[in-house]
């Protein structure tokens, strides 16, 4: 979407807003971060609880839980830069420098919610899902303090466990540029995302509101440069964000509950069994029926678990 296309959104009456995204925040809650243009939700009040998506979906994945938990917290909800309502920038063809600058945008967004809209600089919780946890863990390593409490949804931040093996449609499009060209352009796996990413099938509605932000090809870019960019070995470039800072684990000093879709093909219970090996504190809730998208095949029940991890219970 671009920012003339977004700017037309967010003009849209109520009534149109609702059809092309249901459940989406109205318009009132849209923010911009001045210097970078990155858009974020701004929902509730209370103390900070920033949600960090991945690949391929936006801050439209957090509708559900967001009714459940904005009467508790103050829900802080951006697109990561290249996706969602977010400027379509191009990235910097190094992929080292690519990791940075998102980390960079997390580091404006913090700043900008700090000395402009009046949100404290500790005590956050952070939820993260998919891409959203290694490049959530890494923020939080660069930034020790700020954090205090960690949500875990279907995601890794650390090296992929002895036995893991990526699903071949990933390794195509990571390693095949031929196939990631052909992704870009049918918006393939964004399409398969929103079908096979759940266990309870989404209506057409939902499954067009997640798709168009990526309509057309030039705002797609960053779904397969995130696939491409998916670590395996030591030598790729986003294996440090997998990597403690000098061996440390700040993590493991963190209240983290854990939320887990069990028919997840790419993030496995194998995954979950290695959080739960290195995190053995963390308060763990598997949903059986949900898959990768579990904020969607769980949403009210997973936040219900969310909303009373924030209020101190059920913690270890």
């Amino acid at each position: 979407m671009t920012a003339e296309n977004r700017r037309t959104a967010a003009a849209a009456p109520a009534s149109v807003l609702q059809l092309l995204l249901p459940g989406y925040p109205g318009r009132e809650h849209w923010r911009l971060v001045p210097s970078t243009g990155q858009h974020y939700l701004d929902v509730g009040t209370g103390d900070p609880l920033l949600f960090l998506h991945g690949n391929p979906t936006w801050s439209y994945a957090w509708r559900k839980l967001l009714p459940t938990l904005a009467p508790h917290a103050r829900c802080l909800a951006p697109d990561l830069p290249g996706l969602g309502l977010s400027q379509h920038m191009e990235m910097p063809s190094d992929p080292q420098a690519r990791y940075l600058r998102q980390l960079d945008h997390l580091d404006a967004l913090y700043e900008h919610l700090v000395r402009h809209e009046g949100v404290p600089r500790q005590g956050w919780t952070f939820v993260v899902h998919d891409w959203g946890g290694p490049l959530g863990a890494a923020w939080l390593l660069r930034n020790p303090g700020v954090v205090s409490r960690l949500v875990v949804l279907n995601t890794v931040a650390f090296p992929w466990p002895d036995g893991y093996r990526l699903p071949f449609y990933l390794r195509w499009i990571r390693d095949h540029r031929p196939v990631a060209d052909a992704v870009h352009a049918t918006n393939a796996f964004a399409r398969a995302t929103v079908r096979l990413g759940v266990t309870h099938r989404l209506s057409r509605a939902e499954r067009r509101a997640y798709l168009l932000p990526h309509a057309r090809p030039r705002n797609r870019r960053a779904i397969v440069e995130f696939v491409r960019a998916i670590p395996r070995h030591p030598e790729d470039a986003a294996w440090r964000l997998l990597t403690p800072r000098d061996g440390a684990d700040d993590l493991a000093g963190l209240p983290m509950l854990i939320g887990w879709g069990m028919r997840d093909p790419v993030f496995t219970p194998l995954v979950l069994a290695e959080w739960t090996r290195r995190y053995p504190h963390a308060v763990v809730h598997r949903f059986p029926h949900a898959g990768h998208l579990v904020m969607d095949d769980a949403g009210d029940e997973l936040g219900g678990h969310i909303r009373d991890f924030l209020r101190g219970r059920g913690q270890r």
